[in-house]
């Protein structure tokens, strides 16, 4: 399942977070690639281990961890540190698939599903469509600024080159407490019922209690604690 999530930053924290990244410091991006992923991986990440770094990560965690959309999608069990990277001049992402396992010790985690936000408005820049290769077909995604795309990290995909301006992102991985992919879309789109009935129906309906009580008894049956 590969979704769209609309404003996850505000036009304010777009430009916020693009004005503090034009002063970070910014490193050959293939440093944190797998050796497979090195080799076609043409771009520059940011250095957020100072204050503004951490100012930027803080913010954009709090937008992504607690977007409820993305919470009823991916069921979260841990979120990997993020990244910032942009791409300029010909740089992109060629085809490649992410390292299964990211991280080491307490901070290791299983790569279930991946994300990109947008922070480059997506006339600034030419080229450098995401692009998630799926069952279907393939799926590019040049959202707007602000906007989040989540993609199971199984899959196949790509960073179209950027042949004119500055595409700036923030990237991540998400390990899911709801291993199964099949399983996560059935609770996503029983999620999405429960939304809808929430504006009709009392949390106290028989309905309502009753696909409250769905989702949590298949939560118990397919989760991880």
């Amino acid at each position: 399942m590969m979704i769209t999530l609309s404003s996850v930053l505000t036009p304010g924290q777009v430009q916020k977070v693009t004005h503090l990244a034009s002063g970070l410091t910014w490193h050959d991006g293939t440093h944190t690639a797998g050796a497979a992923a090195r080799q076609v991986k043409r771009n520059e990440q940011a250095d957020l281990s100072g204050a503004t770094g951490t100012f930027i990560k803080k913010l954009l965690q709090e937008a992504v961890e607690t977007h409820p959309v993305l919470r009823a999608a991916a069921q979260p069990r841990r979120f990997s540190p993020l990244m910032i990277s942009r791409a300029s001049n010909g740089g992109g992402y060629g085809r490649h698939i992410d390292n299964a396992f990211m991280g080491s010790g307490d901070r290791r985690l299983r790569t279930d599903l991946s994300f990109t936000l947008f922070l480059s408005d997506p006339s600034a820049y030419e080229g450098g469509e995401l692009a998630v290769e799926t069952a279907a077909g393939e799926h590019l995604a040049k959202p707007e600024a602000g906007d989040l795309v989540l993609y199971p990290s199984t899959t196949l995909h790509e960073v179209r080159p950027v042949t004119a301006g500055e595409r700036i992102v923030c990237v991540g991985w998400i390990e899911s407490a709801v291993r199964d992919a099949a399983a996560r879309e059935i609770l996503f789109d029983l999620e999405n019922l429960r939304a809808t009935l929430a504006q009709q129906h009392t949390a106290q309906s028989p309905e309502m209690l009753t696909l409250s009580k769905t989702i949590s008894n298949l939560l118990r049956l397919w989760g991880d604690a």
